[in-house]
Order: C-alpha cells, then structure tokens, then sequence
C-alpha cells in the first residue's frame, strides 16, 4: 500500500472559519479533499447514527442528480457530488467502524498529495479517548483547532440557528433574540457546548501529540502571516488564496449594545483561558472586549 499522505482533522469551534479553510485547501495544488464537506464520521460513531448519516447524504445525492437531469449547474461538480456521495454511503452503510474503509475514501483519487483532510467542526466536541484514537489513525495525523472571538463566534451561531429555524429561511430579529437569551440562561445546550474553548483546549491537549496540534484564531486566516503559520504546520507550500476568496460572514443582523454586553459577560471566562493557555488574543479580540 503507497504511503498515507498527512491526515488533516480540523475540528475549529462552529462559525469559526472551517468552511473558509476548506475551499482554501481545496484550491491547494497538494491537497486532496473529497466532495463532501463535513463527515461527521467520528460523532456519528459516537452517537450511534451512521445509518442516520447515510440516510441524509442519500437524499443529498438524489437532489443533485435532480439539478443533472435538469441541467441545472455545472455537470462536472454535480457528477463529483453524485460519485463522491455514493462511495461516502458506501464506507456509512457498513453500520460500524471501518478505519480502512474510511481511509480509503479520504485518499481516493489523491493522486500524490501531500495532504488529505476532514474538516467536521463537531469533532472538537468528541471525548478524549476517541480524540485519541483519531490520533493515531495514520501515520501523520495533524489536528488544528480554530477559535473565533467568542462573542463573534456566538452571534454567527446564534443567527445561524434563527435562519435554521425560521419558516422563511430568514434571520429575524426577535427569533434571535430569543435564541441568545435562551443561550445565556443555559437553555440552548449546543450553542454553549460549541462555547467552551477552555474545555476543547484541555481535551484536545489531553489527546493530541503536542507536535501534531495547532490552535489557530479566525481573524489570522485572513492575513498571510496567519495563514503560513497554518501552512507550515502541515508542511505545505504558500498558496495565496483565491482572488474573491474573503471572510465568509454575513452581516444581515447587527448585535445590539446590550446583547453585546450580556454576551461579554457571559463568555468572560473564554476569554481568559484562552489568553492564559495562547499567551496572547488576536486584537480583535481586544477590540471586542473594549467595545463590550
């Protein structure tokens, strides 16, 4: 069997740049990234849902076989979105873990590159021992973190879940506010879980060889020196980003002064830990932590 390229896990808190580093990757000439944009192969292991899974990503598949029968988009991506779906069902339909299995589908079509990845923001919720067990896999697993500033972060969330829940797909302004007064009196379980930096940070530092684990911040992978230090920790060439490629955010509701404030007070605690176990804070984290 050739030899594994280095195995990526990029388990970056939820709206905290992960889809951003994807497509970067993506565009990466020594990289290798499958079609699918989140496995969720380790929680779905954990959770005892791998049919659940494959399940879903059947429907995914059948919707793009829709728009190649209809004409609609480019043929080419929705032929690799069909064929890459069909061989992740395959490696979910097996109903348990399969590492081989899994492998195989990450380095399929890898054609020599350096580097192959799962980028599944969800992992960084998993327990030690799996963290562990992830760790060892292959011969080179790397594992990088991302945090965004926690206020930034949490709003990006909440909105997310206030289109998620909206019947019209939007971000209203009073669903929300709901949503983040829940979150704050300890009523919207995820969103706090995806919260906890301090407890990922232990976890993953428990887990994870030292060596093979960098904590990055989402306000660096828009700024070069960011970026490298990223690309040097997988041992990868500069590859400048594709021209377009920005911040993905969305700006269709502003938090309010107070919202601000609560959540500032509330998320304190990240705050600290992260400057304690980083040694440093981005500045806009700074500036965050001013304004509020």
């Amino acid at each position: 069997m050739a030899e594994l390229p280095t195995l990526l896990f990029c388990m970056g808190a939820a709206e905290a740049g992960n889809d951003w580093l994807r497509d970067y990757l993506r565009a990466h000439p020594d990289c290798h990234l499958r079609a699918v944009d989140e496995l969720h192969y380790f929680d779905g292991l954990e959770a005892g849902n791998l049919g659940a899974l494959s399940r879903a990503q059947s429907k995914l598949r059948d919707g793009y076989r829709a728009q190649l029968t209809a004409g609609k988009g480019s043929a080419a991506r929705l032929r690799r979105q069909i064929d890459d779906r069909a061989d992740w069902i395959e490696v979910l339909g097996r109903g348990r873990e399969d590492i081989p299995a899994y492998l195989a589908y990450l380095t399929k079509g890898a054609d020599g590159a350096r580097l192959v990845g799962d980028l599944t923001p969800a992992y960084g919720l998993l327990p030690e021992r799996r963290l562990r067990s992830m760790g060892g896999i292959a011969p080179d697993v790397r594992v990088i973190y991302l945090m965004r500033d926690p206020v930034e972060r949490l709003w990006a969330h909440v909105r997310a879940m206030s289109r998620q829940r909206s019947p019209r797909g939007a971000v209203e302004r009073q669903r929300t506010s709901n949503i983040l007064s829940r979150t704050l009196a300890g009523e919207e379980g995820q969103i706090a879980l995806r919260s906890d930096y301090r407890a990922a940070i232990l976890r993953l530092r428990a887990a994870i060889d030292p060596d093979r684990l960098h904590f990055a911040f989402y306000e660096d992978l828009f700024e070069e020196a960011g970026l490298r230090r990223i690309l040097d920790f997988l041992g990868l060439r500069w590859h400048a980003p594709a021209v377009g490629q920005t911040e993905y955010e969305s700006r269709a509701l502003e938090m309010l002064r107070d919202q601000r404030r609560d959540a500032r007070a509330w998320l304190a605690p990240q705050y600290d830990y992260v400057a304690e176990a980083m040694g440093w804070l981005p500045e806009a984290w700074q500036t965050v932590k001013v304004r509020a």
